[in-house]
């Protein structure tokens, strides 16, 4: 089957997208308005990279973004984690 076209890949997902930015939105404004300082924490700073990553212009944000939430691979990870 070939690719779709940009309309029509904008066409089916544009409603799904649209929904998820919207209550990404809402998460992140919750967070800030919630008390308490957030931006010494790691996992605010991390969602601040994703951000940046899936903004960018550049392919495979799906990917990038998990590398941003993920530990670098370890040899030795059954070890370091008891298995």
């Amino acid at each position: 089957m070939p690719n779709p076209t940009t309309a029509d890949a904008l066409n089916r997902d544009f409603l799904n997208i649209r929904s998820r930015l919207i209550d990404l939105a809402a998460a992140l404004d919750r967070v800030e308005r919630a008390t308490g300082q957030v931006s010494d924490d790691p996992r605010w700073e991390s969602i601040q990279q994703a951000l940046k990553v899936i903004s960018s212009p550049a392919g495979n944000r799906a990917e990038k973004a998990l590398r941003v939430f993920s530990l670098p691979y370890s040899p030795d990870w059954q070890k370091d984690y008891g298995i």
